[in-house]
């Protein structure tokens, strides 16, 4: 999955012969999940209509102020809604005019009125003929900009539209995209960090087709496994048996079904990692002897031996080098000196705490009430939040200790 996932993204398009290329632009940030609204300056329209960008981008384009659908209606297009709706702005192409107005301040159309409104990061990809773009004042304009943060995607080389060749000419759109993507990613706080997550429960087998587990579903394993990497870390996710799914680049999931398996996967890995979070229910206990063939029922009981299963967290707490490692304590009474008692005595650098009386939050649920106790015993508690919401207030915490 993209780091553009879920993005919102505003497109400004300007009077320039490559703002055809703009509409490859829209379909391949759709491609990748982000969401598309475009501003472009009335000029622009001579070079690709508002009705082929609004239908790949699903959105209305807007070009003025406002809209006159009716003589005695006049639709405002509010410049610092759409300014502060967007995640990230594009201008693209931008022409020596635009990128002249934007450094100096010049605001007389809704892309300059929106660039201005702008809270968040702006790139911007000019284009324009080989004297224009080596001419003094655009390199003023150019470097000007870039003085106030925002972030230039260059101009190649190759054919132009008068005829020369030389630099000028626009990024192509999938380049383009991957210059964001790969700028993005280097931001992120966890970027080259490479995280060993636990989800979901664990089987341990009575007989081949019985198993002793619990109602672990995995669903916030898998949402911190997401959170992580889309603050660009590596995660290697390691589930037991869980019907939640994953799609990130970033995330590699090994499956696994026992405490055992759970066990060595982890200790495999364990080394490789900077961060470690034990989400995973595992089972604290096994039957000591396990069938090779089906029991069959009888009218008696049936008496199992049950024998402990290896403690991960507490195996990887004693060969802790330089990881951070975050477990997971859900309990039913005396929740915080219990959740602290864990975190000391398995050598923990934080632990999260559930408790199964607060109405929302553990197993199988879609939303969790958090405590985060740092190994200084600092708690933070938590509001009842979607289990997505609470992975990113779990890997936030993270970053916070670890820059700490």
């Amino acid at each position: 999955m993209s780091v553009l996932s879920g993005k919102k993204i505003l497109l400004g398009i300007t009077a320039g012969i490559a703002a055809y290329k703009t509409a490859s632009l829209v379909r391949l940030f759709i491609k990748l999940g982000a969401e598309v609204k475009v501003v472009m300056t009335p000029a622009s329209k001579d070079f690709i209509t508002p009705l082929t960008l609004s239908t790949l981008s699903k959105n209305p384009v807007h070009s003025t102020f406002y809209d006159k659908e009716e003589e005695e209606n006049e639709l405002w297009n509010n410049h610092v809604d759409l300014g502060l709706w967007a995640d990230y702005m594009l201008i693209a192409p931008a022409t020596a005019n635009t990128l002249s107005k934007m450094a100096n301040g010049t605001c007389n159309n809704l892309l300059l009125a929106t660039y201005l409104s702008a809270k968040c990061p702006v790139y911007f990809a000019p284009a324009m003929d080989l004297d224009m773009y080596i001419h003094p004042s655009t390199k003023q304009s150019l470097d000007k900009l870039q003085s106030f943060g925002n972030i230039m995607i260059p101009a190649t080389s190759g054919e132009l539209a008068s005829g020369l060749v030389g630099e000028g000419r626009m990024a192509e759109p999938q380049d383009i995209v991957l210059f964001i993507e790969n700028d993005i990613l280097s931001k992120l706080p966890l970027k080259g960090k490479k995280v060993l997550l636990t989800a979901g429960p664990t089987y341990e087998a009575i007989d081949p087709v019985r198993f002793v587990g619990n109602h672990s579903s995995g669903k916030m394993g898998f949402a911190i496994a997401k959170a992580a990497a889309n603050l660009g870390a590596e995660v290697l996710l390691i589930s037991g048996p869980s019907h939640q799914q994953i799609q990130h680049s970033l995330v590699k999931r090994i499956d696994v079904i026992s405490a055992e398996e759970m066990y060595e996967v982890a200790h495999q890995h364990y080394n490789q990692v900077d961060i470690a979070i034990l989400s995973a229910a595992v089972a604290d206990y096994k039957p000591k002897n396990v069938a090779t063939q089906k029991i069959k029922k009888k009218d008696t009981a049936l008496e199992i031996e049950l024998s402990p299963t290896k403690d991960i967290l507490a195996s990887l707490g004693k060969i802790k080098k330089n990881q951070f490692l975050m477990g997971f304590a859900l309990e039913t009474n005396n929740e915080i000196v219990n959740a602290k008692s864990k975190l000391e005595r398995k050598n923990l650098d934080a632990i999260v705490l559930n408790s199964l009386q607060d109405k929302g939050a553990g197993f199988a649920t879609d939303t969790n009430k958090i405590t985060i106790i740092d190994k200084d015993l600092n708690e933070k508690s938590f509001e009842l939040k979607s289990k997505v919401e609470v992975a990113k207030d779990i890997m936030n915490e993270i970053v916070n200790m670890i820059n700490a």
